[in-house]
């Protein structure tokens, strides 16, 4: 062990003083901390929060502690799972753009490496340092060389994808012609192939269940990052769940949004007087359909509610292991989403794109209907049904449009003194980090003379999860989002959104009131103009603060022949 380690662990018995430490709002000791990521699931998917999808085990967390709804992340997913690590803004912690898409002006620049950078400590190392058994399995997507991979960021043990998206089965298949496969780590190490049975829900949870007891004692507190693939395309379902939805979704996803909707008003996570964002205008009424075109989105739809079920029952699994061996009750659980639902459809992506690139996707993969859902298949269930995984919300994942950047969170476990309870405190993914060091009673180097880390940006949810607060943030606190040229600013109820017209927005910034219009329908710039000009104001502080550099290169700039294809999030 290196001198700096052991004395990290040496101090952790000594009294913290500071910020970030062990409060009265925390639980005592150090918990356990599971945090559990879905990857592109939608607003109202789960069953607490308006959906018709099963999510017994989930919904059991929920009402053991606190829902939130007003929970923000980026519109994308390795934007915010480098806020999640490292409590900072994405623009400072590496990922001011995707690798992808970096413009000219932001590539080499500060906060633009386009992976996880050494700026500031991941929270997985902070926790280890001070004794925690750190433990990832899942997606990863920070980072594709050997010391950007999880063992290299804090982790004891790690089995995780290490791009962006791609098969669920042991074929390692890529998404795109430029990728053709995944590649994977365990340990620090790259693994050249998977088990013949594998399936990335069931394998993820198997092997967190497997090395969180791999400790060095017996009171070893452990922090395991379970960062599900699922529901991410391509749409992927073990054989013996594929018809447990049959049927479900024939009547279309019209009435399906007006049915969550309800649902969300019976539990009072939207007002009753709330409407849905209206259908986008490309998507036709599900009773223009042909009879063949609503059978087989009802299908797409289908297997994409079971490939969130058969989560949601792995879940189940974990926590039931976390029961028999008596960690349960001294486990913090956090369950979140880390973007808005998917209205991409690959099919139609590569349709748009280079005759190669179509002639590859087309090749590649078997996508007869009969074969969705199953290994070699590539499908997607796209935007008709992320509008009603995004109800009552404005657009979906990739925009920053509250469909595309508010997510649902879940915290259970000691020290959550909200039982059931839903919370409209305005948080954010950021939170997260300084929540989980104030448990365990760590000091951020940032507080410490001379460090250079940046400090972390959230602020501790632990006011509001023992009950002491309902806000952690006033009325003069602001967020703000910026990715691929799009951008928005919060301050209260208030909210500046400027999307680009290829991205579903009017090219001009819009003005927002978020308590009387949730699903951004009216733009209030004409009739209160100060206040426009207030929030432009807090956006040139917020890109000043983060050294945001703007540039619209991205998955909205137009597709020419020779451009790379969009990457998948």
């Amino acid at each position: 062990m290196n001198t700096s380690r052991f004395l990290a662990i040496l101090f952790m018995w000594l009294p913290c003083t500071g910020s970030g430490v062990l409060a009265a709002d925390a639980p005592a000791g150090r918990p356990n901390v599971l945090l559990i990521v879905a990857d592109d699931m939608g607003y109202s998917d789960l069953g607490c929060y308006g959906g018709e999808i099963r999510t017994p085990n989930i919904d059991a967390l929920a009402a053991r502690g606190l829902r939130g709804t007003d929970f923000y992340v980026a519109p994308s997913c390795s934007p915010s799972r480098s806020m999640l690590l490292t409590g900072t803004d994405n623009h400072i912690a590496g990922i001011g753009n995707m690798a992808e898409w970096s413009g000219a002006a932001q590539k080499g620049k500060p906060g633009y490496e386009g992976y996880l950078n050494t700026r500031l400590p991941s929270v997985p190392s902070l926790l280890r340092d001070f004794g925690y058994h750190t433990v990832m399995a899942g997606k990863w997507h920070l980072g594709d060389k050997s010391d950007q991979w999880p063992a290299a960021r804090g982790f004891d043990r790690d089995f995780a994808m290490l791009q962006g998206a791609g098969s669920h089965w042991a074929d390692m298949q890529g998404l795109l012609p430029t990728e053709p496969r995944v590649s994977y780590s365990r340990n620090g190490e790259r693994l050249e192939s998977l088990p013949k049975d594998y399936y990335s829900t069931k394998n993820f949870t198997d092997f967190v269940i497997e090395n969180i007891s791999e400790k060095s004692r017996a009171d070893q507190p452990f922090f395991a990052y379970l960062a599900y693939q699922a529901p991410h395309g391509p749409i992927a379902v073990p054989q013996e769940w594929m018809d447990r939805y049959k049927g479900r979704y024939d009547r279309g996803y019209d009435v399906i949004r007006e049915e969550r909707l309800a649902r969300q008003k019976q539990l009072g996570i939207v007002a009753g007087d709330v409407k849905c964002f209206p259908r986008l205008p490309h998507i036709p009424a599900w009773d223009a359909l042909t009879e063949e075109q609503r059978r087989h989105s009802a299908r797409k739809m289908e297997l994409y509610a079971a490939m969130i079920e058969y989560m949601d029952d792995q879940i189940g699994r974990l926590i039931g292991h976390l029961k028999q061996t008596g960690e349960y009750d001294n486990t913090l659980i956090l369950f979140i989403s880390d973007n808005g639902a998917a209205g991409e459809d690959m099919g139609e992506l590569m349709a748009k794109l280079a005759p190669t690139a179509r002639e590859w996707f087309e090749k590649t993969y078997d996508n007869r209907p009969e074969n969705w859902g199953r290994p070699g298949s590539c499908v997607e269930y796209g935007p008709a049904w992320a509008q009603v995984s995004s109800v009552p919300f404005r657009l979906y994942k990739g925009v920053e449009a509250e469909g595309g950047i508010r997510a649902p969170l879940i915290v259970s476990g000691p020290g959550v003194m909200l039982q059931g309870k839903l919370n409209r405190s305005v948080m954010h993914v950021m939170d997260i980090v300084p929540t989980l060091l104030e448990a365990a009673g760590i000091e951020h180097p940032a507080v410490r003379a001379g460090n250079s880390a940046a400090m972390p940006q959230g602020k501790s949810l632990w006011p509001l999860l023992a009950g002491r607060e309902q806000h952690i943030r006033s009325d003069t606190d602001c967020l703000g989002w910026e990715l691929f040229g799009n951008r928005a600013i919060r301050q209260g109820d208030w909210k500046l959104l400027y999307l680009l017209k290829a991205a579903g927005g009017t090219g001009d910034w819009e003005l927002i009131n978020l308590h009387e219009d949730p699903a951004e329908m009216h733009d209030l710039s004409a009739t209160h103009p100060d206040k426009r000009e207030a929030m432009l104001a807090l956006w040139k502080e917020y890109v000043s603060k983060n050294g945001v550099i703007i540039s619209e290169a991205g998955p909205f700039a137009p597709h020419e022949p020779s451009t790379k294809p969009e990457p998948r999030r």
